[in-house]
């Protein structure tokens, strides 16, 4: 398995629809439900972590007397 830290939203989102998937099929052992419940909850954590990130980094862009972004302010930890 993809250590998730390295994944991308989107990889990751993937990841997490597949161990839904397979959760809800039923199909897996009792451990490896447990295990994959686990990973997809820890999947969940790093999607909702990279969504408040990105959602700083826009509430970051200023506007220019047009109302067009101008540039960015920069965002704290970044």
């Amino acid at each position: 398995m993809t250590d998730i830290e390295n994944l991308s939203f989107e990889d990751a989102m993937k990841e997490l629809e597949s161990v839904v998937s397979r959760l809800e099929r039923g199909e897996v052992s009792l451990d490896e439900s447990i295990a994959l419940y686990e990973r997809g909850a820890k999947l969940r954590e790093h999607c909702d972590k990279r969504l408040r990130d990105a959602e700083e980094r826009v509430s970051k862009i200023t506007l220019n007397a047009n109302g067009e972004p101008g540039g960015t302010t920069p965002a704290e930890g970044l």
